[in-house]
């Protein structure tokens, strides 16, 4: 079980404009993971309910992902320091998605190391330009309005000593973004929405055959604890479930592309895949990535992702 953990709950939508923002502490969830060194902090609904995790070291904490919204990047910090009596002194921004990037500079304000991948950083201002106009006006002032500026560790997988921890960070292609950074500490491995765990998973790029790609390099790293992006840490069957959802996805965006038909397709695939997961929470997620998922089942016919 993740014995330090800091877990808050709200009520809040997702697809309107509704504010609801306050935190309402909930018991901290169960999961597999027998190590009191790995936190969890889970944001509200009002920004998608993000997983942040750290690990603390002999002399300080390193935390992965920082967040959607500045105040919430500060209760992480607040979070992983008060648990820990340590200050954090590293994070990693583990894909170019806003709910991981975004509270870079509230953590760098604080004196701390912020670090990605060369690719990773390159790939942050066009997302952070497309997300502020999607996102800016609702999240105000709590959206940063200029992009993230983490520092890159490089373009190549290689091995971080901060905090007197021992990380590889894995640089890794296309799945759910264009690339990924996957830190690896001992038998843990640190995913960003690579996996989700009861929550539907971020298709919006619709790259379903090189995501399938990328679970199969988490596979051979041999982990057995995944911290997804959203929903609670699971052994290395989560990987085999991921594997799982997006061949639903896949067959399912396969089949409706075939079927001829027209303006209801995008609407038919998103109600075919949360039938199929009628437990997975963000159903959004799934009527984003629809059109997408069609186009290319449309260019590539037959099964793409196996």
């Amino acid at each position: 079980m993740l014995r330090r953990q800091v877990l808050f709950g709200s009520a809040g939508c997702l697809a309107s404009g509704c504010a609801a923002r306050a935190r309402v502490p909930v018991a901290p969830e169960r999961t597999s993971s027998p190590s009191p060194s790995v936190g969890r902090y889970e944001s509200t609904l009002w920004s998608f309910s993000t997983a942040s995790y750290w690990v603390e070291g002999d002399d300080g904490v390193v935390v992965f992902d920082t967040q959607f919204l500045a105040s919430e990047a500060k209760s992480v910090l607040d979070a992983a320091e008060a648990v820990t009596g340590k200050p954090v002194v590293a994070a990693v921004v583990l894909h170019p998605n806003p709910d991981k990037f975004n509270g870079t500079s509230t953590f760098q304000a604080r004196g701390v190391e912020v670090l990605t991948s060369t690719q990773v950083l390159a790939a942050i201002p066009a997302v952070h330009a497309q997300r502020l106009r999607a996102f800016g006006d609702r999240y105000a002032p709590d959206f940063p309005p200029v992009p993230a500026a983490p520092d890159a560790f490089g373009d190549t997988t290689t091995t971080l000593r901060r905090a007197g921890l021992e990380l590889t960070l894995h640089v890794l292609g296309a799945g759910c973004g264009t690339h990924h950074v996957v830190v690896q500490w001992k038998d843990h491995a640190f995913v960003g929405d690579l996996v989700a765990n009861g929550a539907h998973s971020w298709m919006e790029l619709g790259m379903l055959d090189r995501w399938q790609d990328r679970l199969g390099e988490l596979e051979a790293m041999g982990v057995d604890f995944v911290h997804p992006g959203r929903g609670p840490s699971a052994g290395r069957g989560l990987l085999a479930e991921q594997r799982a959802y997006l061949r639903e996805a896949a067959a399912r965006a396969d089949a409706v592309a075939s079927a001829g038909l027209g303006a209801a397709a995008a609407k038919t695939l998103e109600e075919q895949i949360v039938a199929a997961y009628p437990k997975h929470r963000f159903r959004a997620f799934v009527g984003i990535a629809a059109p997408e998922l069609l186009a290319r089942a449309r260019e590539e016919p037959g099964p793409h992702s196996a």
